[in-house]
């Protein structure tokens, strides 16, 4: 008998708060990541509660990966130092 996948025993669909353990982060950050849109999901039965694709999740970290790599370029570029172009709070 060969051992399960992990990722089966999941099934399809995430809560947020599974969805919020897989990320690490608290179930009020997940909620808000659903609700921005930022990170897609689906409202299912009478009670309309959220539900996260396992493949939605997957490729939300992989976005938030290439963003960090493309950030991580871009710094070490010689245009990172001009305040103008810099992205997120000036330093």
């Amino acid at each position: 008998m060969t051992a399960a996948d992990p990722a089966d025993l999941v099934g399809r669909f995430l809560t947020v708060a599974e969805t919020a353990e897989v990320l690490r982060v608290s179930a009020t950050q997940a909620y808000a990541l659903v609700r921005s849109g930022e990170l897609p999901a689906i409202r299912i039965g009478a009670a309309r509660h959220w539900r996260v694709e396992r493949t939605e999740l997957e490729a939300f970290i992989q976005a938030r990966y290439e963003e960090e790599r493309r950030l991580a370029h871009w710094n070490q570029t010689e245009f990172a130092i001009l305040p103008e172009l810099r992205q997120g709070p000036l330093l």
